[in-house]
């Protein structure tokens, strides 16, 4: 494992108790106190903002959107938080559709662009001694802390305890253009610093995946983990194989495919969170992480960073690919030893670790068929010569295998020279094509990434006389 000195701060003076005990009124910044304008604001937000005001309800700009434009960034998305109740929302605008069963959101939608409008809402009111059933008498926590049932409209003074880290309870009033702040996540947004609202381990009981947001969003912002924040989550990570595996896939996906994957790998590792999500993974990374496999991994990972930062598309399919590659090889070289046959081996540890995986991570098979073509598809590239180098060309796989083989390659798994002739065909014509692969290449190399020589072919000795 990696050091954990990076994600996790010493502590400071400001506890979270202390602060929630000082939270009764916000401290309100106002505009020539801060860098936010509604210069950067959406256009359509700013709409939705002006109406709810105009319609005499309070009106926020809330979460995410007012954390990254404090810090200079470009918000994608942005949140209205607001005292009207759905239905009244629905009134004010016609493009506006009500989604949701438990807790209605309103979507105002402006063409290809969604404005996320929710209703204060209430921390759960138990009313029983043991703080389990809501009014209604249905449970709200179960026995692990985990919440249940969450939909009681309430005040901004209560909405904001719905919020998980400081930096992300930050309302922005469009009535005067301040920022209230009833959590001290002013500071600490501008001191880069993740700290969850109210006590740690009570927040990631009530919801194990407030661990993995922790992870994104340290490493999504290059935020340093509060150490209140930080030092339950190691003993907490077994809560994680509770959460339904379909949860998980759309959270690492969130981790993985937004630029930052490099990084929310490490903090999972250091963490004590990946293997819960990849145990697998976690227990080939924990036997050598320094292995040929680890550095295809790594490389992975630092390439879709550079593709999402390039604007290019990434896929599941390659991610997970990248991610399950470590042990897949370790079970292909176990099955090869025994059954000795190269591509039959490779795709019977493929379907051994994906299989095993869903139990934790729920990866759909759109994405783990076209996977497991991938990775069978890799001894293919080994064979230079005749017809089956160019069928593979025409493989609709080819260009992900293709990828992956210059990804293996580059961390020494695959000899360069069969990469570079692979490359290399992909620009000639049909005529010098054929040419290449009647010359074929001067060595054949293996899934393992072991030199094979040819077979020299012995002419046919005369019959003895």
């Amino acid at each position: 494992m990696t050091s954990t000195d990076g994600p996790l701060l010493l502590n400071d003076n400001n506890s979270p108790a202390e602060i929630l005990d000082e939270a009764s009124a916000p401290r309100v910044v106002p505009r020539d106190q801060h860098p936010i304008s509604r210069a950067n604001i959406s256009s359509n937000a700013l709409k939705v903002l002006y109406r709810l005001k105009e319609a005499g309800y309070q009106a926020f700009l809330v979460g995410g959107a007012v954390r990254d434009l404090l810090l200079g960034l470009h918000p994608k998305d942005f949140d209205v938080a607001t005292n009207a109740h759905p239905d009244q929302v629905k009134q004010l605008f016609r493009n506006c559709r009500l989604i949701g069963r438990r807790f209605h959101l309103a979507h105002v939608r402006f063409g290809y662009e969604i404005i996320e409008v929710a209703t204060f809402r209430a921390a759960h009111t138990p009313i029983d001694e043991d703080n389990s059933v809501d009014e209604a008498g249905h449970r709200v926590l179960d026995e692990r802390g985990r919440i249940l049932r969450d939909n009681l409209y309430g005040t901004i003074e209560e909405d904001v305890w719905r919020r998980d880290f400081t930096a992300n309870a930050l309302y922005y009033n469009i009535s005067d253009f301040s920022i209230w702040d009833y959590v001290g996540g002013y500071e600490d947004a501008n001191a880069r610093v993740l700290r969850l609202i109210g006590d740690p381990e009570t927040r990631y009981r009530e919801d194990p995946v407030r661990m993995l947001r922790a992870v994104r969003f340290a490493a999504k912002l290059d935020f340093g983990i509060h150490i209140d924040t930080a030092t339950p989550i190691p003993k907490l990570a077994w809560m994680l194989d509770g959460v339904p595996p379909a949860r998980l896939f759309d959270e690492v996906n969130k981790m993985f495919l937004a630029g930052y994957a490099i990084r929310s790998f490490e903090l999972l590792w250091d963490l004590g969170l990946l293997e819960h999500l990849f145990p697998d993974l976690a227990a080939s990374m924990n036997a050598d992480a320094n292995s040929v496999a680890a550095r295809v991994l790594r490389l992975g990972l630092e390439g879709t960073d550079e593709r999402v930062r390039a604007d290019k598309s990434v896929t599941p399919t390659f991610l997970f690919a990248v991610l399950l590659w470590p042990p897949i090889r370790q079970a292909f070289e176990k099955l090869q030893a025994e059954q000795g046959a190269e591509i039959q081996a490779l795709l019977a540890a493929c379907d051994q670790v994906t299989a095993r995986q869903q139990s934790r991570v729920a990866v759909p098979k759109r994405f783990t068929l076209p996977l497991r073509e991938i990775v069978g598809l890799q001894p293919r590239f080994a064979h230079r010569e005749g017809r089956r180098a160019l069928r593979l060309l025409d493989h609709p796989r080819f260009r992900a295998a293709y990828d992956f083989l210059l990804l293996r390659a580059a961390a020494g798994e695959v000899e360069q020279e069969v990469a570079q002739w692979w490359t290399d065909i992909q620009a000639k014509s049909a005529e010098d094509r054929t040419a290449m692969v009647e010359q074929g290449g001067d060595g054949e190399s293996s899934a393992g990434g072991q030199r094979r020589r040819r077979r020299r072919r012995r002419r046919p000795r005369p019959p003895a006389a």
